[in-house]
């Protein structure tokens, strides 16, 4: 092996008849750097950043070897630090032990398997170590840049808020004010126009400020007991209007009286749901709403509706904010962002979404966690 590519060890001894025998036993596999003094030893630690072991004699003239590996750390502190001692005073191994980070201390006269082995197991634990600290410096580049994204995501529902909300409220307020004046059949059907989809965006504006603020942790909870039946009641008239015009009637069983959740941001993932259940569900069909209990949740809400299936790789999609996919359950336009809001809303609050195919239709199911 190149010795340019062996890794380093140094060998401190005040013998050097010593430092050739241990050069002799690690030359093959390691780069065998030799002083005899503690003030060299420090000079190769200083030119040598890579050192991976170092084994030092206890007993020499100026310091000792305790010391020395002790002072070692600051410089190496990933270095595998080896004593030999040709005495077996325990006062002097716990000294070692307690102040020099000693991984092995080994008595002369050595065995050089022994020490051999011993110090390619230091090295091993040098590769650890140091793969260990860059690890953890990629993890904390990574925090680091984690939290640089937050903030990104921060400006940018500040950039909704202000750059698109104020000239969408212009738009909306001075088209409704254009309403209120005489204009000729064309004139209000464009205006007519206007309004529709400066409504439609603003609608789409506030559903990605809502998916953004649940990444980032922003949605604000109230959990309170909530009576099953609450959410039936509370339907919004878009979609109390699409079950009317479909002709389609809902079935609610419930063997819970209450469940605790945040009311307002369930009723907001409810309807959601419960719009897609009619849209997609055939018309003059019955729209079944259970909620029961299973293990590991104190309650689940269900919405089954009749009509085409869905293929597993379109449930993974519609789980996932901003798919655009002309397939998706029959859904021509949009941003594919019902479901996504949904699963939002309810991880929230420790819940979380399920879409699954039945025989003659679909289920999507909200369950809440114990």
């Amino acid at each position: 092996m190149d010795a340019d590519l062996k890794p380093k060890i140094l060998c401190l001894d005040d013998e050097s008849d010593n430092l050739d025998a241990l050069e002799r036993i690690f030359r093959k596999k390691f780069t065998v750097l030799k002083a005899t003094s503690a003030k060299a030893a420090f000079e190769m630690l200083d030119n040598s950043p890579d050192i991976g072991v170092i084994v030092s004699d206890q007993r020499m003239p100026v310091i000792t070897g305790v010391e020395f590996l002790q002072k070692s750390i600051v410089s190496h502190p990933n270095t595998t630090r080896i004593l030999l001692t040709g005495y077996t005073d325990i006062s002097s191994v716990i000294e070692a032990v307690n102040k020099g980070e000693i991984y092995r201390y080994l008595t002369k006269p050595w065995d050089p398997v022994d020490l051999l082995n011993t110090v390619s197991q230091g090295y091993e634990k040098y590769v650890l170590q140091s793969e260990l600290k860059n690890k953890n410096l990629e993890l904390q580049n990574a925090l680091e840049e984690l939290k640089s994204l937050d903030k990104v995501k921060n400006q940018f529902m500040i950039l909704i808020n202000h750059e698109l909300k104020t000239p969408l409220t212009a738009v909306l307020s001075f088209a409704g004010l254009l309403k209120e004046t005489s204009m000729t059949e064309e004139q209000n059907l464009f205006t007519d126009r206007i309004l529709k989809s400066a409504d439609k965006l603003k609608n789409i504006v506030d559903d990605v400020l809502l998916i953004v603020k649940g990444e980032v942790g922003m949605i604000p909870v109230k959990v309170s007991l909530v009576k099953t039946d609450w959410f039936t009641h509370h339907i919004s008239p878009e979609v109390a209007q699409s079950l009317k015009d479909k002709n389609q009637t809902l079935k609610f069983n419930s063997n819970l009286e209450t469940i605790q959740v945040d009311s307002r941001l369930t009723q907001m993932a409810f309807n959601r749901a419960l719009h897609n259940a009619t849209k997609f569900g055939l018309a003059g069909s019955e729209i079944v709403i259970l909620v029961h209990t299973e293990p590991g949740h104190q309650a689940v809400l269900s919405i089954s509706n009749k009509g085409p299936k869905i293929s597993e790789q379109l449930i993974e999609k519609i789980m996932k904010p901003f798919q655009m996919d002309e397939n998706i359950m029959n859904h021509s336009v949009g941003l594919g962002l019902g479901l996504s809001i949904c699963n939002t809303l309810l991880k929230s609050q420790n819940a979380y979404l399920r879409v699954q195919n039945l025989n003659d239709g679909v289920m999507v199911s909200f369950k809440f966690r114990n």
